[in-house]
């Protein structure tokens, strides 16, 4: 049984010796073990976009590509790409129950707008522009003057989240900016 999967695999071949079915049958075999790591893990990280989400994806990638490849032990590295899930699973566990640990890794939101005032300094920390706000004011479905904006925070994930105004106060004042700002 053990020969019949170095066969299809090529677990014992040098790297430049693996043949191009070989290859097919690690990329079948990786792709279906990443799905099922992931499922049990945590499907947070394709979901929301923290930096830790972001990071573990480039470094999964990068070590199940080995495992296609063969530039890395087959079966070794599919455990390493275990290992980084239940990495990423424990350390979003930690920070669920500690702001410091989810701050260390996850970072913080920053408030952008607060009843209808930009906050420069954080606009600046943050590099967001009067122009990105008015965009993210325009994605949530309005077209309102940011004054009509509750609130704006820059979100962990880094997306722009807004609360707005009053209906009332939006129909009084609508935007004079142009759509496409």
């Amino acid at each position: 049984m053990l020969d019949i999967i170095d066969q299809i695999l090529g677990l014992s071949a040098q790297t430049r010796d693996i043949t191009i079915l070989q290859m097919s049958a690690r990329a079948v075999v990786v792709f279906f073990f990443a799905i099922a790591i992931i499922r049990i893990g945590d499907e947070r990280f394709m979901g929301r976009h923290t930096a830790l989400d972001v990071l573990l994806g480039i470094v999964f990638g990068s070590v199940v590509s080995r495992a296609i490849s063969g530039t890395a032990p087959f079966f070794p590295t599919l455990a390493a790409c275990m290992v980084l899930v239940a990495l990423h699973w424990i350390i979003s566990a930690l920070s669920q129950y500690s702001g410091k640990f989810a701050f260390i890794f996850t970072g913080r939101s920053r408030p952008l707008i607060i009843d209808g005032e930009l906050d420069r300094k954080q606009m600046h920390l943050t590099h967001i522009s009067e122009a990105d706000l008015r965009e993210a004011v325009r994605a949530h479905g309005k077209n309102v003057d940011l004054s009509l904006v509750k609130r704006a925070t820059l979100e962990r994930n880094g997306s722009i989240s807004i609360v707005f105004a009053s209906e009332t106060e939006i129909e009084a004042k609508p935007s004079n900016k142009p759509p496409d700002e």
